[in-house]
């Protein structure tokens, strides 16, 4: 979830707040879902770059995440540890193009806080131009898939509910209600008290005239749920049909979705390609970077 402002705000100022850091769409309720596919994705999207060259003092995980996660880190080189890679903040320093002129480290292992220049005390690695990590890209997918897991898990429980209870008092409607909690949690029987019969000895409860399977959206959801994750990989490089109607694809439609699939990662691997250059000159290191799926070098 994104932090919400320490200061009393209004809705409008929060949206606008929030909005900055996440797209602004309608999120799950279920934020348990929502971590689910978060974690899901983000992993996903980790597997996309085959790094070569790490320093094994490094430690990969680490490195892969803050620079998925923040979208860039510093590497410099300390007394302490030798060359190392560290998430930083940008200082509001910047040159004539509005690049950063320097960054802020704080780490606790650290003697102490650290302002470095970039270029002189230490280097840049970015995964994209604008200084963005993925998180966005993946907030919006798990949003969506998490709606879609419940909206189907919600529909299966719908899909078996079709009794109207008439209850003649608050502790008989209760009691209604537990039965049906117990018969929908999967218990064989329910035992309830006979005097909530009426007095002729019939039940309070009849069948709703409705139509059931009508409303069974459960398989359209679980193909929705393949789209969204297949728009998903599309976005972040991973190959796939990304289409519903296989055996009507054609040569084009293939071309066009391998275009897709490989737009952004083209500009990771320039971006990051252009900053491994300055920091394998001045630290002296070989760290080199390829497309997973196509064995694409860049340095």
């Amino acid at each position: 979830m994104s932090a919400k402002p320490s200061i009393p705000a209004g809705y409008d100022f929060i949206n606008l707040y929030n909005a900055g850091l996440r797209p602004s769409t309608i999120h799950t309720k279920n934020t348990g879902l929502f971590n689910y596919y978060f974690n899901h994705l983000f992993i996903k999207a980790l597997s996309v770059l085959e790094w070569g060259g790490i320093p094994e003092t490094w430690s990969m995980e680490f490195f892969r995440y803050v620079l998925f996660g923040y979208g860039f880190m510093a590497i410099f080189k300390t007394p302490e540890y030798g060359v190392i890679p560290q998430n930083c903040t940008l200082s509001d320093t910047h040159t004539i193009f509005y690049q950063p002129k320097r960054v802020i480290i704080a780490n606790p292992v650290l003697p102490s806080s650290l302002e470095l220049e970039v270029g002189k005390d230490c280097e840049l690695l970015r995964l994209e131009p604008d200084y963005k990590g993925i998180t966005e890209i993946v907030s919006l997918y798990a949003d969506m898939l998490a709606v879609a897991t419940e909206t189907a898990a919600v529909n299966l429980l719908n899909s078996r509910a079709s009794f109207v209870f008439f209850a003649q008092n608050k502790a008989a409607a209760e009691t209604y209600k537990k039965m049906y909690d117990t018969l929908a949690s999967g218990d064989p029987f329910a035992v309830i008290d006979k005097n909530l019969l009426n007095e002729d000895g019939s039940h309070n409860w009849e069948w709703m005239q409705q139509n059931v399977g009508q409303n069974y959206i459960v398989t359209d959801v679980l193909n929705d749920l393949k789209t969204i994750e297949d728009r998903y990989n599309t976005k972040i490089g991973i190959p796939n049909a990304n289409t519903q109607k296989r055996e009507r694809l054609i040569t084009s439609e293939v071309k066009s979705n391998d275009s897709d699939t490989e737009c952004l990662v083209d500009v990771w691997l320039d971006t990051l390609g252009r900053d491994l250059e300055k920091i394998n000159s001045r630290y002296g290191l070989n760290i080199s970077v390829a497309y997973r799926y196509k064995q694409k070098e860049v340095i």
